[in-house]
This record gives structure tokens, C-alpha cells and sequence, in this order.
């Protein structure tokens, strides 16, 4: 890992609020694309996801998904549910921006994209009990639509339109329809 790349880690835990901000973004779009360094803060990453500080645990969870493209060792098919607990953090905020970047966890592959479907399509059917579900559940349609558009495969976008269909309110399944317009 390159130092400026360590030096944004280090931004993105340090006081000054504009600069972890700019770190996260920096971190964010570097790790859009394959690294070489992803094991380099693997397990800090992991250590992470269970910080004191949500902001922390949502970065971690972030970073994470993101990196899932660059785990040739499919490190996170172990770790994965580490990750997923974070998308239930006690803090909504944190819970929400983890579920939002867990669909790229599904780019890394198709064993990877199958467990993601997965444990979505379980949280979409079993999460009704959850407070603010239904957001809840229009983030995971809007992380399968981003799947379907990266891979284009039907079966995604019929797994989303499938799980639209036993929504029994006419409001919220017109809203999550739309998603797939």
C-alpha cells in the first residue's frame, strides 16, 4: 500500500470532520477498482465493524464491500456476515449506509453475488418486524437493481419484481416497482 493511501486511512479516523470526509470519499473511489493492498487493512477493517464510534463502523462496512472486488483469497465469504451485521447497527444511519454499499460485495463474483442475494432476499421476507422496514427494504431492491445493472441478468431484477409482489401495500409496492422502471 502506497503511503498516501495509509495517510487516507489515517485522515479518515482523525477529528477534523472535513478531512475524514475527503479521506472517505478519496478511499472510496480508489477502491472502486481492484487494489493490491486490500489485505493490508483487511483485519483492521474487520476489527472495525464492531468500533465504538458508528461513524467507524459505517467506514469499515463501506470500505469493506468495496474491497470485496480485490479479495482474490475470498476472504469475505467467511467474513461476510461480520459485515452484515453492521447494516442492523443500533444507530439507523449506520445500519442504512452499510445495506447500501452491500450490494458490492455481490460484483466481487457469483458465489459472492448469490450469498448477497441471499441474505437480502431473506431480510427482504423476514424484516417486517424491523423499525423503518420499509426503507429497509427499498434500500435492498435498490442494491439488487444496481446488481441487475451491472450484470444485466434477469433473474435478479425477477427475484426484486418477485419480492414487490407479496408487499401488501398498494403504496409501498407501486414506490418499490418504480425502482425497476
Amino acid at each position: 500500500m502506497d503511503s498516501q493511501i495509509e495517510l487516507e486511512f489515517k485522515k479518515s479516523k482523525s477529528g477534523d470532520k472535513d478531512e475524514r470526509y475527503e479521506a472517505y470519499q478519496n478511499i472510496l473511489k480508489v477502491t472502486d477498482q481492484k487494489v493490491d493492498w486490500a489485505y493490508d487493512v483487511w483485519d483492521q477493517l474487520l476489527e472495525d465493524l464492531t468500533h465504538k464510534d458508528n461513524h467507524q463502523r459505517s467506514r469499515a462496512a463501506q470500505y469493506l464491500a468495496n474491497l470485496a472486488i480485490s479479495d482474490s483469497e475470498m476472504r469475505i465469504m467467511k467474513d461476510f456476515p461480520k459485515l452484515w451485521e453492521v447494516t442492523y447497527d443500533e444507530k439507523f444511519v449506520t445500519a442504512r449506509h452499510s445495506l447500501q454499499s452491500i450490494w458490492k460485495v455481490g460484483i466481487a463474483g457469483t458465489l459472492q453475488k448469490e450469498m448477497v442475494m441471499e441474505y437480502m432476499v431473506e431480510r427482504f421476507k423476514k424484516g417486517t418486524d424491523e423499525k423503518n422496514y420499509t426503507l429497509i427494504r427499498n434500500d435492498i431492491l435498490q442494491n439488487m437493481k444496481n446488481l441487475y445493472n451491472y450484470f444485466n441478468e434477469e433473474s435478479i431484477k425477477q427475484t426484486a419484481l418477485d419480492l414487490i409482489a407479496t408487499v401488501e401495500d398498494e403504496k409501498y409496492q407501486k414506490k418499490y416497482r418504480n425502482i425497476f422502471k
